[in-house]
């Protein structure tokens, strides 16, 4: 049974620093695929690829490269859709950005990867001025409120080029960007045919780093020896971080991990690497399937792998969506594929077991808590705790023995009902907000109606 809201809490239990994860093989589980085609240009519109996906607001949004005749200047496009699902469906392709007619990005815009920070979303592209234009691929940058209508940033000017420190028989140039916007700073993977570090082909994934979204200031290159200050985008690229080209990746937040989605003959292959680029915490998984351009990874605004709602701590959700047939001479028909990896070993320190936020798991007092801002709430009926949380977890990670239990919720309780629908239960008569009736119900707590001074006067818990 659980105890009163009263007393002194014990200390916070220490947990040792766990050994580093090194190549950690994991399990894949619930392969799937969707019956056909999600999403395409319309008209002329001869090939699709080259997806971003972000998980935003309940809705699927994706961008991705076309070629659309009502779309000028002739040349790629961005084009846009969204949908409720990585299935679909999608509603009807519309171009959001295309060639500005003059400066590097006159005639082609391409490969989009997106990220939102604050209330802006940053738009990535590849852009050329010219079909045949010699290592001419540069990479540019766009802003947006809506993720529709879109404002050239960095006054109209590349702000990522070719190195030039090998000229290779492939002339494709500097793009294929991915983003992702990790702890203030946006992390940038990118393909650079010139590089030092590319394949004899030119295949090779870079990256660079700066707190500043356009890329002008602080910018850092990871070399040998991790991350560097370089006084600019275009210097010497002397690491790689997987043989490829047009890869997209994401930040795995429960396991402190990059995950690259890359091309191979066995479909998509996942390559992870630990926040420092010193190891791989574990082996690659492959999502299987045919491809022919650019997998494009589901993830959350900020480039990060959705939480797992079945296992936040030990599972992954690896979700794409990639061109699958070159019939017409131009890869097409984005299809979504996708699989679950388990066994991440998870949630090991305080920063990864942010992850479990909302989330409801068994309680050593055979009762149930849900964890909340790092801490817990004692609940002692698990109905009630599971209608509080975001969702149920059957086991118990080591971390959460470390958290205050910052309230307990005793069974019967008052709950309170004030203006606008907003509900509470009264623990100790201070009100801790709760979401929904179902919550009070479950609790065998009686409802009373309160006026909006009533409301506010309540000493507030998990504030």
């Amino acid at each position: 049974m659980g105890k009163p809201a009263t007393g002194q809490q014990p200390p916070m239990q220490e947990t040792k620093a766990p050994p580093p994860r090194d190549k950690l093989k994991l399990t894949v589980e619930n392969g799937r695929r969707s019956p056909g085609t999600v999403i395409a240009g319309t008209g002329d519109a001869v090939y699709n690829y080259a997806p971003t996906v972000m998980l935003d607001g309940g809705k699927v949004r994706t961008w991705w490269c076309s070629q659309m005749g009502t779309a000028q200047p002739t040349g790629d496009d961005i084009l846009y859709s969204e949908g409720p699902g990585p299935d679909g469906p999608f509603t009807a392709a519309l171009p959001v950005l295309s060639g500005s007619g003059t400066s590097f990005d006159a005639m082609h815009t391409c490969d989009p990867s997106l990220v939102k920070i604050g209330d802006t979303y940053y738009l990535y592209y590849t852009a050329a001025s010219r079909d045949n234009h010699a290592n001419g691929s540069a990479v540019g940058v766009a802003t947006s409120k809506d993720g529709i209508s879109w404002t050239r940033a960095n006054s109209g000017q590349a702000m990522l080029g070719t190195s030039d420190d090998i000229i290779r028989e492939n002339t494709y140039g500097a793009g294929q960007q991915s983003a992702i916007y990790l702890d203030g700073w946006v992390y940038l993977l990118f393909t650079d045919t010139t590089g030092y570090a590319a394949a004899s082909n030119g295949a090779g994934q870079y990256v660079l780093r700066s707190k500043n979204p356009l890329f002008t200031t602080g910018v850092e290159s990871l070399g040998p020896q991790g991350f560097k200050p370089v006084p600019s985008t275009t210097e010497a690229r002397t690491r790689s971080v997987v043989e490829a080209f047009s890869a997209d990746w994401m930040w795995i937040d429960a396991a402190s991990a990059f995950a690259i989605a890359h091309s191979t003959e066995a479909g998509t292959t996942i390559t992870f690497w630990n926040k420092e680029f010193t190891r791989h915490p574990y082996e690659r998984v492959v999502i299987p399937g045919p491809w022919q351009e650019g997998p494009g990874l589901l993830r959350t605004p900020e480039g990060h792998a959705p939480i797992h709602a079945a296992g936040p701590c030990d599972k992954v959700a690896i979700d794409v969506l990639r061109a699958t047939s070159g019939d017409s001479g131009a890869p097409t028909n984005i299809t979504h594929f996708g699989i679950d990896a388990l066994g991440l070993n998870g949630c090991a320190t305080p920063d990864e077991a942010r992850v479990l936020d909302g989330f409801s798991v068994p309680s050593p007092e055979r009762t149930a808590d849900v964890v909340v801002d790092g801490k817990v709430v004692r609940f002692e009926r698990g109905s009630a705790a599971a209608k509080f949380a975001r969702g149920v977890i059957g086991w118990r990670p080591k971390i959460v023995d470390s958290f205050q239990v910052a309230v307990r919720v005793p069974a019967a309780v008052p709950a309170v009902l004030g203006p606008d629908g907003m509900m509470g239960l009264l623990v100790g008569d201070k009100l801790m907000p709760i979401n929904s009736l179902e919550v009070a119900q479950s609790n065998s707590s009686e409802v009373t109606v309160v006026t909006q001074e009533q409301w506010d006067r309540y000493e507030r818990l998990l504030s």
